[in-house]
């Protein structure tokens, strides 16, 4: 396995499908799912090189790659097409996700047990060839990267900090923004036992 962006058959065949139409956008393909219940959703998180994306461009991405799957036709039935950004505790999905979040903390999953282990949680501390890092209590682990079934970021208040610095670096302004309205404490008690 090359990546973690697409797991079963299914998510392969639909992420060779829409990935050119993301990519050709100026986008990369951050992960594919399609989950099911009673209507399926196919959910894309995909991010700019830079690893920001704005809803505006999220609403392009989905545009055209619903034009393409409705051409391909690869889903049965209905379905809820859903495009986001990876999100702040993102998930880790190529082997140079895990270089660029070197020092942030994470979870991993492996398919097998290492060690009678299966979880590990800890630093990230880069990779080495086609290993992944990651500061435990017991040391430093390497990884596989074709070993790993998940890996995500753990959300942290120095994570949510740095991206929410990064942000400002851009240009963004959270005092464009309304100010958030908090009710009273007596106010949301009675809306409590309505």
């Amino acid at each position: 396995m090359s990546d973690l962006v697409a797991k079963t058959a299914l998510d392969k065949r639909l992420a060779a499908i829409v990935g050119p139409t993301v990519e050709g956008l100026g986008y990369e393909l951050v992960r594919l799912r399609l989950m099911g219940g009673r209507k399926p959703t196919l959910q894309i998180m995909a991010e700019r090189p830079d690893g920001y994306i704005e809803v505006a461009e999220c609403a392009e991405i989905s545009r055209q790659v619903s034009a393409i799957l409705d051409v391909e036709d690869p889903i049965a039935g209905e379905y809820t097409l859903e495009v986001s950004s990876p999100g702040i505790d993102r998930p880790l999905t190529r082997l140079k996700d895990f270089e660029r979040w070197d020092g942030y903390e994470a979870k991993l999953e492996t398919d097998e047990p290492i060690d009678g282990r299966r979880r590990f949680k800890g630093t990230l501390a880069g990779v080495e060839g086609d290993e992944v890092l990651i500061e435990v209590d017991e040391g430093t682990v390497g990884l596989r990267f074709e070993w790993l079934s998940d890996a995500k970021l753990v959300l942290t208040d120095q994570l949510v900090a740095e991206s929410l610095a990064a942000r400002k670096a851009q240009g963004f302004d959270p005092e464009a923004f309304d100010e958030i309205q908090e009710e009273d404490d007596a106010t949301s008690d009675d809306e409590e036992t309505r």
